[in-house]
C-alpha cells in the first residue's frame, strides 16, 4: 500500500512537470522536477534491494552515466536525432520486458503481445528517423500500391502472430512477433519525407508511451502504466496539433503518396547577393522586423547573435522585432522556441505562424536565417511540388528579404526555393552566426 501511495506521488510530479514544461519561464524547474520524480520511483521501485542488487546498481549506473553523458555532449542541433534514439530505446526495453514476461505469466495478457509489437515497430522506426536526421540515408523511396501492400500484408501478419501468443504462450512466437513488428516498422518510416519528420517523431514518442502502458497493464504496475499513459497521450495531442498546422493527417504522411522533389538544376537564374552592411543599413530604417529562424541557426548556434541583432534594433533605432515560428521549423517541435529561450529572447516577441503570417505585408524586412522550406512559396502555387498543402510563412510579401544561407542549396524536401530568386530578395552568404554578427558590428557602429 505504502509503494501505491509513492507510485501516485511519483504521477502527480510527473505531471506537474509537464504543466511547467509548458512555458519557457517554467521549463527548467518543470525538467529538474522529472529528474526528482524519476529518482524517488526508481529508489522506492527496487526497496528493499533484492539478492541481484550489485547487477541492478551497475545497470543503473551505466544508464546514468550515458544519459548524463550525452545530455552534456549533445548539440542543440542534433536534440531530434537524440529523442528519436530515446524513443527507440524506450520501445526496445518494452520489448524485452514483454520477453521477460513470457516465461512468468504461464497464462498470456493480451497485453504483452500489443506492448512487445509497439516497442518494436517505434523501435525500428526511430532507428530509421535517427539516420535520416543524420542524412545516413539518403534514398528517397516513393509511397506507392507495392510498399501499401507490403505494410497491409506485415499488419495481417503482425496481428496473428498477436493471437497466437495469446493462443500459445510461447517464447519463440514472441520472438517470431518482435521481428516482424521490427521490419514493419522500418517499412511505415523509410518513405516518409523529411519535412514530416518531426510528426513522426511526435507520433514515436506517443508509441513509446503506449507500448510502456501496456506493459505496465501486463505487470500491472500502477506507475508504469499511468506514466506511458500521459507520455502516450501527450505524444498523440502534439502528433494531433502539428498535423493540423501542417494540413496534413497521419493517412498521409505514411501512405499517401507525394512527389519527389525534382533535383533539377538552378540553371540561369540569378540571385542577388546582399551584404551585411547593406541589411544592417536597411533593418536599421525600418519600422518592422520579422525574424523566421530556421535549422541553419541551429546549426550554426547563432541565436545568440541573433538575439544582439534584435536587441541593437529594438533599443538604439527603435525597430519593432518579432519573431515567425513555424511549427516544423528545425527537426523537431519547439526546435526554435528552445533556442531563442536558450538565447534568453524575450517571448513575447516570438509569435507562431498562424498569429504573424499577416503581418509580413506591413514588414519592411523579413530576415531569414537558415530556413528554406517553410518559406517556399511553391507550396501554395505549384500543385507539383513536393511541399504543395503544406501551410509556410508568408514571407514572400515583406518589402524586402534578406536570406542567409551558405549556399543556393536545396531545403531538406529537396524542393528549389523561387524565393532566393524575386527581385526583392537579397542572399547573404555564409556562415548564420557570422553574417549576423557582421549585421550586429555595423548596428553597433551606427549607434554611437
Amino acid at each position: 500500500m505504502t509503494l501505491t501511495y509513492i507510485y501516485l506521488l511519483c504521477i502527480s510530479i510527473f505531471i506537474l512537470s509537464l504543466r511547467l514544461m509548458s512555458s519557457p519561464k517554467t521549463a527548467v524547474q518543470g525538467g529538474i522536477l522529472s529528474i526528482l520524480g524519476m529518482c524517488i520511483a526508481i529508489f522506492f521501485d527496487f526497496f528493499p534491494l533484492p539478492q541481484n542488487a550489485l547487477y541492478i546498481i551497475i545497470t543503473l549506473t551505466l544508464g546514468g552515466i550515458v544519459g548524463i553523458f550525452f545530455g552534456y555532449t549533445a548539440k542543440i542541433t542534433k536534440l531530434p536525432q537524440m529523442i528519436a534514439m530515446f524513443n527507440g530505446l524506450g520501445g526496445c526495453a518494452a520489448v524485452f520486458i514483454a520477453f521477460g514476461e513470457t516465461d512468468i505469466f504461464p497464462e498470456c495478457s493480451a497485453a504483452i503481445p500489443l506492448g512487445c509489437t509497439i516497442g518494436s515497430i517505434t523501435f525500428s522506426g526511430s532507428l530509421i528517423a535517427f539516420l535520416k536526421l543524420q542524412e545516413k540515408i539518403k534514398i528517397r523511396i516513393q509511397k506507392s500500391n507495392s510498399i501499401a501492400a507490403t505494410n497491409f500484408i506485415l499488419f495481417i501478419i503482425t496481428l496473428s502472430l498477436g493471437i497466437n501468443f495469446c493462443l500459445n504462450n510461447s517464447f519463440y512466437n514472441i520472438i517470431i512477433l518482435a521481428l516482424v513488428a521490427f521490419v514493419f516498422g522500418i517499412t511505415i518510416v523509410l518513405p516518409v519525407g523529411g519535412a514530416d519528420m518531426p510528426i513522426v517523431i511526435s507520433i514515436l514518442n506517443a508509441f513509446s508511451g503506449f507500448a510502456s502502458a501496456a506493459i505496465g497493464f501486463a505487470q500491472e504496475n500502477i506507475l508504469m502504466l499511468a506514466v506511458g499513459t500521459i507520455v502516450g497521450i501527450s505524444g498523440t495531442i502534439l502528433a494531433y496539433i502539428m498535423t493540423k498546422s501542417m494540413n496534413t493527417s497521419v493517412k498521409n504522411i505514411f501512405f499517401q503518396s507525394k512527389k519527389l522533389a525534382d533535383t533539377t538544376l538552378v540553371g540561369d537564374k540569378n540571385a542577388i547577393a546582399g551584404s551585411p552592411r547593406d541589411a544592417a543599413f536597411i533593418m536599421q530604417n525600418s519600422q518592422k522586423v520579422i525574424i523566421v529562424p530556421g535549422f541553419g541557426m541551429a546549426a550554426a548556434s547563432a541565436q545568440h547573435a541573433l538575439k544582439t541583432m534584435s536587441d541593437l534594433l529594438q533599443n538604439k533605432f527603435g525597430v519593432d522585432v518579432k519573431y515567425a515560428i513555424h511549427p516544423v521549423a528545425g527537426r523537431m517541435p519547439g526546435h526554435m522556441n528552445v533556442l531563442l529561450a536558450e538565447a534568453d529572447v524575450d517571448y513575447k516577441n516570438v509569435f507562431a505562424m498562424e498569429d504573424i503570417n499577416r503581418e509580413f505585408t506591413t514588414a519592411d524586412v523579413a530576415y531569414v536565417i537558415g530556413a528554406n522550406d517553410i518559406t517556399n512559396p511553391e507550396a501554395k502555387n505549384n500543385p507539383s511540388s513536393p511541399l504543395y498543402g503544406m501551410p509556410v510563412l508568408d514571407v514572400v510579401s515583406a518589402k524586402t528579404i534578406f536570406f542567409v544561407k551558405r549556399s543556393l542549396g536545396k531545403g531538406y524536401s529537396g524542393a528549389e526555393n523561387p524565393l532566393f530568386f524575386a527581385p526583392n530578395t537579397y542572399m547573404l552568404y555564409g556562415d548564420a552566426k557570422k553574417v549576423t554578427e557582421e549585421i550586429d558590428k555595423y548596428l553597433e557602429e551606427e549607434s554611437k
